[in-house]
């Protein structure tokens, strides 16, 4: 027998205030046939906008269903890996905020960086955690509140109109099992040559002092994004990847059943299923709804596909996605239910 990394729980939360592109559209010159064309999106949620809510607050909503579902109390948490691109602080990292706010004191908390493939990155050092001993039961945590950090005007409607705010969170616990289920494969690779196709320039160490008046009214401090260049590698890279990691597990990519890929654009996952000749039904696609939340993504979508039952025992699951740094990453699970 040997241990793998099973699903024992998922759940999402999303802040209750909805956006529709109607409404950006009395902030910036833009339209809903405009953003659709080019995102696909129609919604998006975004905490209120007096603030006050941070990634770890949203992160403890969809910690609290998922724990629910699996059985887990607080105190059956071994770890805490926590992916976001937008902390509650600057330091120190969201996850010992959650840990803190879960009444618990002295396990390990873990934040991770990596932007969209954040959550991706973090089961692999989940499943690597497991495996060794390390831990046995993770709580992992993809959360984002993109809105407070967003340039809300015609010169910034290029990345404001594709950001949305929610967490996606799954309970990760080792079982010793000869059966093929779990975290099958894993495969990660990063090209920092295209690091700044999409960044946050400020407030960074390279910048002295970090903060400047001159920097904010520059708008350094909001995201950039060179959206063909990224358009171009994901279309390219994705199915490359995908291959790779199939392999690695022995199967093929008729044996998939569900892909869900990181909700970054629509037009970039209808090109990834077309070119890899997917019917469409086997890809994943809910970004029309939640925008991209970035490190949420693939959690939020994987928590709505067993809620509508579109996956479930027996199934297997590919998660895939590419962010900034440029990063790429791909999962492949078997039998993703609550019930593993």
């Amino acid at each position: 027998m040997m241990k793998r990394t099973v699903i024992r729980g998922s759940g999402r939360y999303l802040p209750p205030r909805l956006v529709t592109n109607n409404e950006l559209s009395q902030w910036m010159d833009t339209s809903d046939e405009w953003i659709r064309q080019r995102t696909g999106i129609e919604q998006r949620y975004w905490t209120p906008p007096e603030g006050g809510l941070g990634s770890s607050d949203l992160g403890l909503e969809a910690s609290k269903i998922a724990m629910q579902r699996a059985g887990w109390k607080p105190k059956d948490i071994d770890m805490i890996i926590f992916a976001t691109l937008s902390p509650d602080f600057f330091f120190p990292g969201s996850g010992s905020l959650l840990q803190h706010k879960l009444g618990l004191d002295s396990i390990p908390a873990l934040d991770i960086r990596q932007q969209c493939t954040g959550f991706l990155y973090g089961m692999t050092t989940a499943d690597a955690y497991i495996r060794s001993g390390l831990a046995n039961r993770i709580l992992l945590v993809g959360a984002e509140v993109h809105s407070c950090g967003l340039d809300i005007s015609t010169n910034g409607r290029d990345v404001a109109v594709i950001f949305g705010d929610g967490a996606g969170v799954v309970c990760l616990e080792g079982a010793q099992t000869d059966e093929p289920v779990g975290v099958l494969a894993s495969a990660l690779h990063a090209d920092g040559a295209f690091a700044e196709s999409l960044m946050v320039e400020a407030e960074g160490s390279r910048m002295k002092p970090r903060i400047t008046r001159e920097l904010i009214e520059e708008g350094r401090h909001f995201p950039t994004m060179d959206g063909k260049t990224i358009f171009k590698l994901a279309v390219q890279k994705l199915p490359e990847v995908v291959n790779e990691v199939v392999k690695k597990a022995g199967l093929a990519l008729d044996d998939i059943d569900l892909y869900i890929p990181h909700q970054a654009n629509l037009r970039i996952n209808q090109f990834f299923a077309h070119s890899l000749k997917l019917p469409e039904e086997k890809v994943s696609n809910n970004i029309q709804r939640y925008g991209n939340t970035t490190a949420a993504s693939i959690p939020i979508a994987f928590d709505e596909a067993l809620e509508m039952n579109i996956i479930g025992d027996g199934s297997t699951v590919l998660f895939l996605g590419l962010g900034s740094g440029l990063t790429l990453s791909l999962i492949h699970i078997s039998e993703p239910t609550r019930l593993c």
